[in-house]
């Protein structure tokens, strides 16, 4: 039996652990308050400035968000990222989800599957891009193969078309971040009860109506988080265009985060750049803010449950 003598120092020990932990937190926090934190806000402020090679410290209203939208560089890569944004969100949802059904069949080798499909995702953004700039070269890539193998007629020269060259940068992303939505969803998969399997063979349900009926509704907390995480990276898709188009042909390929980064380095416009990226900001706490509360919602259920 221990004395009451003895148990005091072990629990007077814990609050001094507690705060310890803290501290040891703090240069984080405070980081994350003075950089992060700090840096949005006063990139607001400057949004709202004639600022342009150096910040100024007046107040304009939103003269630069007006200027910003009268643009046609600016509507241009909004649309453009629209148009990105939808084909290369639905395009790794379908492909990510028949991966994950593919290998959530324990197919052999699926250790070594499993990584082949996740190892685009591990590249950078620019050895992608510079990738598939080669293969879409016309004069180097897919279209000087076919021709060299005997189909003169065969035309892939979307790179090089305003019309079609945003296109070629969905399929390099697509190719690149399918991989991480087969490894968000088969982990749902696998959390799915077997038995649900089961029985539903015991009633002579096709597997392709089980995955459809009983599998995808069990998967809606693993497609928003794919959801989330893929529409964040089209906000910013940066890399990929640079190193594949540079923008290119003439905007046709222009993207938001590109027009800042011109304007911020380039065109010396820091309040134009500042209030282009307070605008995407408030494009992804769109995004997040709902999936944040869905998730708390869904936990605060889970709690009383």
């Amino acid at each position: 039996m221990v004395s009451p003598t003895l148990a005091r120092p072990r629990a007077t020990r814990r609050p001094w652990r507690a705060v310890a932990a803290q501290f040891a937190l703090l240069p984080m926090a405070l980081t994350v308050l003075g950089v992060y934190i700090g840096t949005v806000l006063w990139s607001v402020r400057i949004s709202f400035s004639s600022s342009r090679i150096f910040p100024k410290d007046d107040f304009i209203g939103f003269s630069q968000y007006q200027r910003l939208f009268d643009t046609e560089r600016w509507v241009v890569s909004l649309h453009n990222v629209v148009i990105f944004g939808v084909l290369f969100i639905a395009a790794c949802l379908v492909l990510g989800f028949l991966l994950a059904v593919f290998l959530d069949q324990r197919v052999r080798g699926e250790g070594v599957m499993r990584t082949v499909f996740l190892y685009p995702y591990a590249m950078s953004f620019v050895a992608t891009g510079l990738v598939w700039q080669w293969m879409l070269n016309p004069e180097l890539g897919i279209q000087s193969t076919a021709r060299s193998l005997g189909f003169p007629g065969f035309d892939f020269a979307w790179i090089v078309s305003q019309d079609k060259v945003i296109y070629t940068v969905v399929i390099a992303a697509v190719w690149q971040a399918s991989g991480l939505v087969m490894a968000v969803l088969l982990a749902g998969l696998r959390g799915i009860d077997e038995s649900l399997w089961h029985a539903a063979r015991v009633d002579g349900v096709p597997r392709w109506r089980y995955y459809l009926s009983i599998v995808l509704p069990q998967l809606g907390p693993a497609f928003g988080t794919a959801f989330v995480l893929l529409a964040v990276g089209v906000v910013k898709v940066y890399d990929v265009v640079v190193a594949m188009t540079q923008g290119g042909p003439g905007n046709a390929s222009e993207v938001p985060a590109k027009f800042i980064m011109d304007n911020l380095f380039t065109r010396a416009n820091v309040g134009l750049a500042s209030a282009a990226s307070t605008v995407m900001l408030l494009t992804v706490l769109a995004l997040l803010v709902p999936w944040w509360y869905a998730r708390s919602v869904q936990a605060r259920r889970e709690q009383r449950a």
